[in-house]
């Protein structure tokens, strides 16, 4: 299945701007799955997913968290400043 992710803040800049990109999965992925095929996809990406939140269906997942072709799927980079 395909899923699309949306991009947020140092994910867009480190993708050439893009808002949202799509992520071959498995049918019975979960986030741990999504990370994985990311830091195979976008290598440039790895430092930052170590980091960094992913929400499904806009709450904050675990790893074991089950993603579907209809899930809403967002990488969220930690916030600095104050």
């Amino acid at each position: 299945m395909t899923v699309t992710v949306q991009l947020f803040a140092g994910f867009r800049e480190l993708l050439d701007g893009r808002e949202t990109i799509p992520v071959e999965l498995p049918t019975s992925a979960c986030v741990a799955d999504l990370l994985q095929q990311l830091r195979e996809q976008h290598p440039c990406c790895r430092p930052l997913l170590d980091r960094s939140r992913v929400a499904v269906n806009q709450e904050f997942a675990e790893s074991s968290a089950r993603i579907d072709a209809h899930s809403e799927i967002a990488l969220i980079p930690p916030v600095s400043g104050g």
